[in-house]
């Protein structure tokens, strides 16, 4: 079983986008795949429509197997399976902090399904935080989405920073670029620039700027199950090719 943690300590990155999609291209693989909303919104759930389960509180979720394992639901696509979220999961973080080895949690509560599942993809809340440490040392990788802007640069380097300082091992972070218009030279300039500076530690798919994408609202299902043929789609799925040549 493998982790794959989509995060990204900035809002509005593409990165539930990606989680959803993620998923769904993994599953038409015919891997087992369960999509774990970490974020108190719900909007992977939402995109599912999946429905959270209120008995799943933060001390179920890490110390109760059996409530754990009940509150994941079936999505409509085959080998596909969601853990919804609900509010209680804004609390994960003071209550992570009140725990022994805190840090390890995360990975001892997914270990409840290990067996059931050959990719386990995190859609997480964006803040550097307990829950963020615990997602760090579960993930086998930590996808980012990096919209081609300074601001994004800066919030990236931000997060290489955090892993230097907290002995975190950096190979397990993988950028990659979303919401990218090859129409605007600062979105050009800045992908040379990442690239140059970080190589190896971005994948080379880019994730564009599309409707198809702003629409999964509203059809609250992934693109690459409505548009598979779009520039949108081919992207999710080349970008799911490379992420799996990775964890090889």
């Amino acid at each position: 079983m493998k982790i794959i943690a989509c995060y990204s300590n900035k809002g509005g990155v593409g990165k539930t986008a990606t989680s959803v999609n993620l998923a769904h291209t993994l599953a038409l693989a015919g891997k087992r795949v369960l999509l774990c909303d970490l974020d108190p919104q719900g909007a992977s759930s939402f995109y599912f429509r999946i429905k959270p389960s209120k008995k799943l509180t933060e001390a179920s979720f890490f110390k109760d197997v059996e409530k754990f394992t009940d509150a994941i639901r079936g999505s409509d696509y085959e080998n596909l399976d969601i853990l919804p979220a609900n509010m209680h999961f804004r609390d994960f973080d003071v209550f992570l902090s009140r725990m022994r080895n805190s840090r390890s949690r995360l990975k001892k509560a997914l270990k409840a399904v290990e067996q059931d599942y050959d990719f386990i993809l995190l859609d997480c809340p964006p803040s550097i935080s307990t829950l963020s440490e615990n997602i760090f040392r579960s993930a086998d990788v930590i996808l980012v989405p990096v919209i081609p802007t300074t601001l994004s640069q800066r919030t990236f380097q931000q997060l290489i920073t955090f892993f230097k300082e907290n002995d975190l091992p950096e190979k397990k972070l993988l950028g990659f670029f979303s919401m990218a218009q090859s129409v605007k030279s600062l979105h050009n300039e800045t992908i040379e620039d990442m690239q140059a500076t970080y190589k190896r530690r971005f994948l080379k798919t880019r994730i564009p700027f599309a409707s198809s994408i702003e629409r999964m609202g509203i059809l609250r299902e992934p693109v690459v199950a409505t548009a598979p043929n779009s520039v949108a789609g081919k992207a999710y799925q080349e970008l799911a090719r490379e992420l799996i040549k990775r964890l090889r």
